[in-house]
């Protein structure tokens, strides 16, 4: 891993948070998938429309291992509900469909600035609700459903299973990788990973105060840790970084979850950083946090 962040730190790109937000997004874009596996070839990759809750026809990419009504897992793309695409993600939710055995459905959901809090959350709830219901129409089995998501998308895959449970709508799981659950950014491994570690201290107050009001953090939509209670949400798997700012509130969710009596898988990688899951060219833990997910799914789809 410090070899992987001197080869960033001498590729001189500037950070995120020092460009404007069209510019973040190209160049998030076009760094995407340089640590990534090739993408892999699927039987079936499509791309679809699924309305909003306001009727706007919002992108998304089907992605399935067979040609035969599957379980479905909705994958919510990280990029600190800013940057971040159907593109940036592609390789990750190929490995995920084809190692789970289950097919994948990314959601290209709306972003801040132009469209903030919640409107992202909305989207999400969204396609959650239309997948369930309105699956089969794209040949995919809605009662074996689960959400999951990376970084941003954690977040929003965590509020999509606090929302399934308040609804009525059965999942089977919640994959939660690196998510971000707390409002301020407040916690120890926030100070102690703030700087040199990909995700930083800058970079995420950039984030936030392009998508969210300040006196919006509160909102458990925005900070699932908040939200009153957990009880009887899906089972969820946590994957985790050590050398993450989001790992002390990745852990923290992961108790909570716990205490309520919600099964949870939580997996800490020692020594790597947020988005390492996405680095499967340069490190063999993306290949095993990515066989952890698929696992999970194939368990959580069989019962």
């Amino acid at each position: 891993m410090a070899d992987v962040l001197e080869r960033i730190r001498r590729a001189g790109r500037p950070a995120f948070y020092e460009l404007g937000v069209p510019e973040a997004r190209e160049a998030y874009v076009a760094a995407s998938e340089v640590l990534e596996v090739p993408r892999a070839a699927l039987p079936r990759v499509e791309d679809f429309r699924i309305p909003a809750a306001d009727g706007t026809p919002l992108p998304a990419r089907l992605y399935a291992p067979a040609v035969r009504r599957l379980p479905v897992l909705l994958y919510l793309h990280g990029g600190g509900f800013v940057i971040g695409n159907l593109e940036t993600h592609d390789s990750l939710c190929r490995q995920l469909a084809l190692r789970s055995g289950a097919a994948v459905v990314a959601l290209d959901y709306r972003m801040g600035p132009e469209h903030r809090f919640p409107t992202a959350v909305d989207d999400a709830w969204a396609a959650m609700r239309w997948l369930a219901e309105q699956g089969d129409r794209i040949g995919l089995d809605g009662s074996r459903l689960a959400v999951g998501g990376d970084s941003a998308g954690g977040t929003l895959a965590a509020v999509a299973a606090i929302h399934a449970r308040n609804i009525g709508l059965p999942l089977r799981a919640q994959v939660l990788i690196t998510p971000g659950t707390t409002a301020h950014a407040d916690t120890p491994s926030h100070r102690r990973f703030a700087s040199g570690f990909l995700l930083e201290a800058q970079g995420i107050a950039w984030f936030f105060d392009h998508y969210v009001d300040a006196a919006q953090r509160g909102d458990w939509r925005f900070a699932p840790l908040l939200a009153d209670d957990l009880d009887a949400v899906a089972p969820a798997t946590v994957v985790l970084a050590e050398c993450d700012p989001l790992v002390d509130e990745g852990i923290a969710y992961a108790d909570r979850l716990r205490a309520a009596g919600v099964p949870v898988e939580l997996e800490l990688y020692r020594g790597l950083t947020h988005d390492f899951i996405k680095m499967g060219r340069v490190l063999p833990q993306a290949h095993e946090a990515q066989a952890v997910v698929a696992g999970a799914l194939a368990r959580a789809f069989e019962r």
